[in-house]
């Protein structure tokens, strides 16, 4: 029987991981890696959201009308879904973060090493502060990872969590 929650162990120094100046290679480019990821996230969420809007669309058209209000809330959820299911996940990362070799990890792990899993409320809280603080600032608030060592965004820090690259012989 294995734990969901389980630390994935990783070839990094058990000693202070998290010290970007001792380890950079797990934060170097994150920045840069996260923007290109995200945008591929971005399409993968449009593309399924899409999909919904059809699907809603034709039971809609079924129901003459009377899931047609559902529309908003259904496509509300989408990337709320796509982003908390995957960064909860064991990957801990959504496809663009696979795809750029990025990993979303818990800070909450770093007595117990490196490679805590992001609890579900942790992605909540992360997913929601993201669309909240880039709608309301406009995006302006993603400015805050360019002046930490860590690259460390506002929902970053709400979540618990800090995004790192993952080291070449990691496995996921």
């Amino acid at each position: 029987m294995t734990d969901e929650t389980a630390l994935v162990p990783l070839a990094v120094p058990s000693e202070d991981w998290s010290d970007p100046w001792r380890h950079p290679e797990l934060y170097s480019a994150v920045t840069m890696r996260r923007v290109m990821a995200y945008a591929v996230d971005a399409g993968i969420v449009l593309g399924i959201t899409g999909m919904m809007w059809f699907a809603m669309i034709f039971l809609g058209l079924l129901s003459f009308g009377l899931l047609l209000p559902l529309l908003p809330l259904v496509l509300a959820l989408v990337p709320l879904a796509y982003h908390i299911g995957l960064i909860a996940g064991p990957a801990q990362a959504t496809f663009g973060m696979r795809l750029f070799g990025l990993r979303v990890v818990s800070i909450s792990a770093i007595p117990h090493g490196f490679g805590g899993r992001p609890t579900p409320i942790q992605a909540i809280i992360q997913i929601v502060a993201f669309y909240g603080s880039v709608t309301l600032t406009g995006g302006l608030v993603l400015i805050v990872a360019l002046f930490n060592a860590k690259r460390r965004t506002f929902h970053d820090w709400l979540a618990g969590t800090v995004v790192v690259t993952l080291p070449a012989d990691a496995t996921i």
